[in-house]
């Protein structure tokens, strides 16, 4: 029996442990020749000496329950490190048909607090990394799809977060990184649907090694039920946005957890004010939009907790 994605190759970023991992082991599990990629630094925050290990021992896993995997050790945002990793894709596997990004760290810090290398390095490893893999898998797909005189098969899953959605008063440069993931989703979706790609984003709820303080607080189960922010409620998601299933997927936003997937919509108008004559003055803002939010909360925010629909255990 065929499973949807046999015959295709993939890379997923960040492959080496958590989401990326267990993305890998299902998109293999699903059919597809997996190029497992990690930088391999044991520290979150990208601190500690690269390794192969963690890509190879994933790659492992995968080729022993039958599969075709190989790993790469590389920084997705080192431009000609991305442009490797899709060299190493197509080289391997005759071509590239889903993009996984996933790759990330973490430099926590108040926004008063914050130094400009701890801002840098999370907008290059998240906001760049996903532009750099993203640019050369483009660059391959309208290239195949000129050559073929039409639409080819690609996929691309970003990962985004909550931390977009929500905020995070102790991760500007992290919730940033992460708008900016959305911006870039959605610009790629409109640039490269004519041939044949599909450019999809998802904020995962997962317990990891980059989430282990925010989840600190919530326990998991004892009874030997799934833990619901385990990483495997989120992969079968991603492997389905990169399935032929998805075609008419695209541009979309989606939050994902514990059993549970929703569709964000864009953004709407919650009120809308016209000036009286050609352009507004001060006093008739002061008018029209002071008393909209008179009744409100000063700062009005929604809780994280309220948001991510979480209770402490």
């Amino acid at each position: 029996m065929s499973l949807p994605l046999d015959g295709l190759s993939a890379i997923v970023t960040g492959a080496g442990r958590g989401l990326g991992r267990a993305e890998a082991l299902e998109l293999a599990r699903l059919g597809a020749a997996v190029v497992v990629n990690d930088y391999g630094q044991p520290g979150r925050d990208g601190s500690g000496e690269a390794s192969a290990a963690p890509a190879e021992q994933v790659a492992q896993e995968i080729r022993a329950a039958g599969g075709r995997a190989v790993a790469h050790l590389g920084d997705v945002s080192g431009h000609e490190q991305a442009r490797a990793l899709v060299e190493l894709a197509v080289e391997t596997y005759g071509q590239l048909d889903i993009l996984v990004n996933n790759a990330g760290i973490l430099r926590d810090r108040m926004i008063f607090s914050m130094t400009e290398d701890e801002w840098d390095s999370v907008i290059r490893v998240h906001l760049k990394g996903h532009f750099n893999t993203t640019h050369f898998a483009a660059a391959h797909w309208r290239s195949r799809s000129k050559a073929a005189g039409g639409p080819v098969y690609g996929r691309i899953v970003n990962t985004s977060s909550e931390a977009f959605l929500a905020g995070s008063a102790g991760q500007p440069n992290y919730a940033a990184a992460k708008g900016g993931i959305v911006g870039l989703t959605t610009s790629t979706a409109l640039a490269l649907a004519k041939y044949g790609v599909t450019a999809n984003v998802i904020c995962p709820r997962a317990r990891t090694r980059m989430t282990e303080d925010v989840f600190a607080g919530f326990e998991e189960p004892q009874d030997g039920r799934l833990d619901a922010l385990a990483p495997e409620h989120v992969s079968p998601l991603v492997g389905y946005l990169a399935s032929p299933a998805a075609a008419r997927v695209n541009g979309q936003l989606l939050v994902v957890h514990g059993g549970m997937v929703a569709i964000v919509e864009r953004p709407k108008v919650a009120a809308k004010f016209d000036a009286a004559k050609e352009t507004f003055s001060y006093d008739e803002l002061d008018e029209l939009i002071s008393p909209y939010y008179a009744d409100r909360p000063p700062n009005e925010t929604f809780a994280a907790a309220e948001v991510l629909g979480l209770k402490r255990g």
